[in-house]
């Protein structure tokens, strides 16, 4: 449940396809978008390592992540239950250098992975090879919500911007939901 609302709401991929699709339709963004998936997977890979190494060198880690990765749940809740959309600039050119860097500085699927790895995945399993699949099937997620952002395109924007407050309550509620999951 956790993986789904994270990779569904809002967040700089998904608005940035969005956007490109808007402006520019499917086959000229399709360059930006192949950047933001393959980064996507390049990063959850390095989620992977990340947690595995931190289990490795220092076990006792992974119980305070625990606690951390239902904070920043926690606080994702809160920040959907209050958010607006906003209206931003559109990107002048759609690379797949520009979506594949994105997700570099994208803080939001660097702590999805992490948490849910140490809030779902370490208490069963810290095999590095079970952490890089379960991390591959979060970026594979993640890649099935942007392209449901961008087959939508304008129709989920005008969607959310007339619902988005009733759209965002149900989502803040589903992940407080996901924090007792993780605390319980």
């Amino acid at each position: 449940m956790y993986s789904l609302v994270n990779a569904f709401t809002p967040g700089p991929g998904n608005i940035l396809a969005l956007n490109t699709v808007t402006k520019y339709g499917w086959k000229k963004g399709a360059p930006l978008f192949l950047g933001i998936f393959s980064g996507y997977y390049v990063v959850q890979i390095i989620c992977a390592v990340f947690v595995y190494g931190v289990n490795t060198l220092l076990p006792d880690v992974l119980g305070i992540m625990k606690y951390v990765g239902a904070a920043y749940i926690f606080w994702l809740a809160v920040h959907i239950a209050f958010d607006r959309p906003e209206k931003k600039g559109m990107e002048r050119t759609a690379s797949f250098g520009k979506g594949f860097m994105l997700q570099f500085v994208n803080v939001k699927i660097y702590l999805f992975g992490i948490t849910a790895l140490t809030g779902y995945v370490t208490n069963y399993s810290t095999s590095l090879y079970v952490l890089i699949f379960f991390e591959l099937v979060i970026a594979t997620i993640g890649t099935i919500a942007t392209l449901v952002w961008i087959g939508m395109g304008m129709a989920i924007q005008k969607v959310y911007l007339q619902h988005y407050r009733f759209i965002n309550i149900v989502l803040a509620i589903i992940l407080l939901e996901c924090v007792y999951g993780i605390l319980k």
